[in-house]
């Protein structure tokens, strides 16, 4: 084979594998094997410059940079669509009723047919390709004239360099360039760590949109290279047959797809798949009015989840000779119309910057704006995460900043516009005290929220600390579910866990919807959670870090909760599941005189549980065994069974492996007795984990 015919079944061979990889999304070789095909080809083109085609594969990166971008006169304007800002469905049928009108069609008639298109949130593009190859990408501009961009729109590993040998020998191809979320955030992620690295010049993107027109511009093409950019085809412009080039006048558009037998711009879309364009796959052809209603409505629930920005769809009349006759006014097509979604960005103003604190302890720095409707809503809050976050952005009171609302996601500031920052704003700092009781917020090492110390005493945790108490894994409280610990809560009836005990019936009953009968059930309730475990109590006071499993170790290992609550870091890291994380936890919490006094508080009130001698786990007859418990058990419940192995020091998981000693199962036993079985571990049913139980306790 000659070197002239091997390049040439190099560049054939790349152009089908990278339209694999880039459009259908279908690799059918190694990167490797492409990489080394792509190197071939270099090196061949490099020993023989006459071998060197505009399409060849090896010029979508490279080229010299530009000094500006030349100017390019569209030989069919780009124009603009009509928007529809009716976001609702009856946008959607105005247009049909327009569109029926204006072809003084009657009700007898059928319905018309239209193509329902996204309407992408990116930068349009004109391609234009003359022999089957690429020779001009512009932008749209003013509509009359724009930037040519060729040498970075062939960086787009999407947009085909070369056609099939059946394509027409001048075409126009007109889509949108985008930068998809994901994309998007892995730029910015590699943006953020060349900024901390202390590159110069270096900055984030606002939004993807943004990102993409900046790579686009770009005057070296190979930074454009490094900028992930897709592409979509959504309009094909060819010639009149009877006409060497494009047409001038813009019925021409038509006519040339007519003569070439494309007769509707579903066909047309078509026509680009199989030249090998990515078209989008969310494109549908409807019928009538409630045709465009239900794709506007789908599309809206489908909008969050698509990996790229729209912020419309756009619906076109089906019919390329319809179009024809509906023509154009003021340079605007009568027969397409962008129905838009409600904005997801708006500016709007920071009026302050305030500290809430959630349910768990964690301060959230959160901006108050001006009210501004963005994403279907009026907005007034946007959350600023954390301090790292918000010192990160830098936002600061009186800003005008970038507000984003996607879908029921909560909003946030995008970004600062830096240009109107006011002379004396100033930087924010995170309070290091609780707004709402006053006590220390900490930062653990390598998280990045703060939290507050109050646990029990602060009244922003009180219901969740509440809940979390009458949990049936702590001290258990039945009859005790949310909607009567909001109405306790919000009632002032309860402040503290301590309030749960000396509450009364009088209290309850004219609680709403509170019946005698169903006052006292909650006090019987109340009355028999009196009666817990160490363990219980422990984990019920909700202090950070400190599940189940590590409260049974401490009380295990000490005995009693005074010993507990006085035991130093260095005396708690000596308890099996206890690192320095939950230490340090235990620490802080009963640090805090307030949390102390609701313990001694529940003892006063009659909470009460067994208490002990310090007993060693290791010297426990289960220490160090791992069972696992599946199926039903004929009289035992799951915790009653698993509290029996614990208090033996076993350790009872979730799930079977080669370090699990024993299985416990009951009837129905799915896949945990299988595997089981399969590794040869040791299976119990009740009897025989009653009698393994019986027999250590005699002991």
């Amino acid at each position: 084979m000659s070197t002239a015919a091997r390049a040439a079944a190099l560049r054939e061979q790349l152009h089908q594998f990278g339209h694999q990889y880039h459009v259908l999304d279908a690799p059918t070789i190694p990167d490797a094997e492409y990489d080394r095909l792509f190197k071939e080809l270099q090196a061949l083109e490099a020993a023989y410059p006459e071998l060197l085609t505009p399409d060849s594969p090896t010029q979508r990166v490279g080229g010299k940079p530009l000094d500006s971008f030349a100017s390019v006169k569209h030989v069919v304007p780009m124009l603009s669509i009509r928007t529809e800002t009716d976001t609702e469905a009856s946008g959607a049928q105005a247009f049909d009723t327009r569109i029926r009108k204006e072809l003084a069609l009657t009700d007898a008639d059928p319905l018309v047919d239209y193509v329902a298109e996204l309407k992408f949130d990116g930068l349009a593009m004109s391609l234009r390709y003359e022999n089957g190859v690429l020779v001009q990408a512009a932008t749209r501009g003013d509509g009359e004239m724009g930037e040519e961009v060729t040498q970075n729109i062939r960086t787009i590993g999407q947009i085909p360099l070369r056609l099939p040998s059946d394509a027409p020998k001048v075409l126009e191809v007109r889509g949108e360039v985008y930068m998809a979320r994901g994309d998007f955030e892995a730029l910015n992620e590699r943006q953020r760590a060349r900024i901390a690295a202390g590159e110069k010049g270096e900055k984030t993107f606002v939004n993807p949109r943004n990102a993409a027109a900046g790579a686009v511009r770009q005057l070296d093409p190979t930074i454009a290279a490094q900028r992930p950019l897709s592409f979509f085809a959504y309009s094909l412009i060819l010639p009149p047959k009877t006409q060497e080039g494009l047409g001038t006048i813009l019925d021409n558009c038509s006519d040339g797809l007519t003569h070439h037998d494309i007769h509707t711009q579903g066909e047309a879309l078509d026509q680009l798949r199989e030249w090998g364009f990515p078209v989008c796959e969310h494109t549908e052809v409807v019928q009538g009015s409630a045709g465009l209603v239900a794709f506007h409505q789908k599309i809206a629930q489908l909008r969050d989840a698509l990996p790229f920005d729209i912020d419309g769809v756009v619906y076109k009349v089906n019919d390329i000779q319809k179009q024809a006759k509906l023509g154009f006014v003021t340079r605007e097509p009568r027969w397409a119309v962008a129905h838009k979604y409600p904005a997801q960005e708006q500016l709007t103003t920071v009026q302050a910057i305030e500290v809430q604190v959630g349910r768990t302890g964690k301060l959230t720095p959160v901006a108050k704006l001006a009210p501004v409707f963005v994403g279907g809503v009026t907005v007034t809050n946007a959350t600023l995460h954390n301090e790292d976050e918000a010192r990160r952005k830098d936002v600061r009171v009186g800003d005008t900043v970038v507000v984003r609302r996607a879908g029921d996601v909560i909003p946030e500031v995008v970004s600062v516009v830096l240009e109107k920052r006011l002379q004396d704003a100033h930087i924010f700092t995170m309070l290091h005290q609780c707004p709402v009781c006053g006590s220390p917020a900490v930062r653990e090492e390598g998280e990045a929220d703060y939290r507050c110390t109050g646990g029990l005493f602060c009244s922003a945790q009180r219901k969740q600390a509440i809940l979390h108490f009458a949990h049936r894994r702590a001290v258990e409280i039945e009859d005790l579910g949310d909607k009567l610990v909001e109405q306790l809560v919000d009632a002032g009836v309860v402040k503290t866990l301590p309030d749960l005990y000396r509450m009364g019936f009088s209290a309850l009953v004219t609680l709403e919807r509170m019946a005698e009968k169903s006052a006292n059930n909650v006090l019987a309730s109340i009355e028999k959670s009196k009666q817990t475990t160490l363990p219980r109590f422990l984990f019920g006071l909700g202090i950070r870090h400190v599940g189940e499993a590590t409260a049974k170790e401490l009380a295990r290992h000490f005995g009693k909760m005074d010993a507990i609550m006085d035991a130093t870091v260095d005396q708690l890291l000596q308890v099996a599941d206890v690192g320095p994380t939950v230490a340090l936890s235990l620490r802080t919490f009963f640090d805090q005189a307030h949390n102390r006094e609701v313990v001694e508080q529940l003892r006063a009130c009659g909470v009460t549980w067994a208490e002990g001698e310090p007993t060693a786990g290791a010297s426990l007859p289960l220490a160090g065994q791992t069972f696992v418990l599946t199926g039903t058990l004929p009289t035992l419940s799951r915790d009653e069974a698993k509290e029996m192995l614990e208090a033996l020091g076993a350790k009872v998981a979730g799930s079977v492996s080669k370090k699990t000693h024993c299985v416990v199962a009951g009837a129905e036993a799915g896949s945990k007795l299988d595997k089981a079985q399969e590794l040869g571990i040791k299976v119990l049913d009740e009897a025989g984990l009653l009698a393994l139980v019986g027999e250590h306790t005699a002991e």
